[in-house]
């Protein structure tokens, strides 16, 4: 009996444990680095770009993965403008939806966000 009720609270704690973020974004995603995947989306006005920012963490901050995830989002999506040859105006940190998870057993933070890039006029 002691052993079950183990295996309940030990099954439970996982289930609690574990959290994934929101996917932002339903298209195919190009790897950028290590942690980070991305997909960029052109609109009349200039493009959507949105990615997927993981990373292992012994401690969790997820603020720090949150800032991290933001940042590599404003520059994928400067890097994009610029491949295009245009500029794009700043991206309001506002404006960035985020949604962030974590993994108990692995240790790993993710996030996914999405943004808006629009070109200057």
């Amino acid at each position: 009996m002691q052993a079950y009720r183990l295996f309940i609270a030990v099954g439970t704690v996982a289930l609690v444990s574990c959290a994934t973020p929101i996917r932002q974004a339903d298209v195919s995603m190009m790897q950028y680095d290590r942690d980070t995947e991305y997909s960029v989306v052109p609109r009349d006005d200039g493009f959507a770009v949105s990615i997927n920012y993981s990373r292992y963490q012994f401690i969790p901050e997820s603020n720090a993965v949150a800032i991290a995830c933001k940042s590599a989002l404003t520059a994928i999506a400067f890097e994009q403008a610029e491949k295009q040859g245009r500029k794009i105006e700043p991206i309001n940190e506002q404006h960035i939806r985020l949604s962030m998870g974590r993994n108990g057993f692995t240790g790993i933070t993710s996030c996914s966000a999405t943004a808006v890039a629009e070109w200057k006029k």
